[in-house]
């Protein structure tokens, strides 16, 4: 089975996998919101909590300030994200009631940029 190519600057994942809600050797389309963030939570099975950290102006106060938000992403075995990796998620068609993204990309925290 070949590495489908998504249509986003990545480098796919070095092993395959068999899962069909892989977006490189499955049958999932992405599309839209791409965000990255820290894993928090890897207990779910195929399923990670991503920790997003983002800005927010306060136009009261002429100033930002900071804020986060946790989001649900499918993980497909050949990428397996674990606690504390940095990861780009994309989003796809809602998996579940609460996950709507997947793992396209993974980074070890010591890769940071």
């Amino acid at each position: 089975m070949a590495t489908k190519n998504i249509g986003v600057n990545v480098v796919p994942p070095a092993t395959e996998c068999d899962d069909e809600h892989c977006p490189f050797h499955g049958h999932l389309p992405v599309r839209g919101t791409i965000f990255e963030g820290v894993v928090v939570s890897d207990k779910m099975r195929n399923t990670v909590v991503v920790r997003r950290d983002y800005l927010y102006y306060v136009k009261k106060y002429d100033r930002y300030e900071r804020r986060h938000g946790k989001i649900s992403a499918h993980n497909p075995p050949c990428i397996n994200a674990k606690e504390g990796d940095i990861v780009k998620a994309m989003e796809c068609r809602p998996l579940s009631k609460a996950v709507a993204f997947v793992i396209i990309e993974k980074r070890s925290p010591e890769e940071k940029e």
